[in-house]
């Protein structure tokens, strides 16, 4: 019995290591916080639904959240998002059977010593799901997934494009 929990811890070990190293030959790792050039944030504008998402990620990444301009070594300015759902496909009946959705959000960025703003940048998700009337609660908490998942990926492409920006320190 005993030989038996050795070979099985052994075998054990053995496969932690094949899928260690078959994920680091991929080029898999974790996602880590964004290299960013600034240590302070003024967020203005439109109060969208990602804006809390998008306050907990500057947190995480070690970015602070100010309230005034003169603190901020970068100046964001929500300006609008979107969400659409569009019909993809109906059946031979005229019963829709697939919808789109598409999510956007707008937002620009300025150094607080300048007075021009960036040109606004927009990033966008979509996202297709099967529908069916007899799964419409099902179908209605897929959509919602759906549509959290498609603002954290904005949220993401956000912390990617402000990656970008070198800011000089004050």
């Amino acid at each position: 019995m005993k030989k038996h929990v050795m070979q099985y811890a052994r075998f054990n070990l053995i496969c932690l290591f094949l899928l260690s190293t078959t994920l680091a030959a991929c080029g898999f790792q974790l996602r880590g916080v964004a290299n960013l050039s600034f240590k302070s944030v003024f967020v203005q504008g439109s109060v969208l639904s990602i804006s809390r998402e998008l306050n907990q990620s500057f947190k995480t990444n070690g970015i602070q959240v100010v309230n005034s301009i003169e603190d901020a070594e970068l100046l964001i300015e929500m300006l609008n998002e979107t969400n659409e759902k569009r019909i993809l496909s109906l059946s031979g009946g005229g019963v829709v059977r697939e919808y789109e959705l598409n999510y956007r959000v707008s937002f620009r960025t300025r150094d607080p010593a300048s007075e021009t703003w960036s040109a606004p940048q927009t990033v966008q998700a979509r996202r297709d799901f099967s529908y069916n009337d007899n799964a419409l609660l099902g179908k209605l908490d897929e959509e919602n997934k759906l549509n959290t998942d498609m603002r954290s990926d904005a949220v993401r492409e956000i912390m990617r494009r402000l990656s970008a920006i070198k800011v000089t320190a004050k």
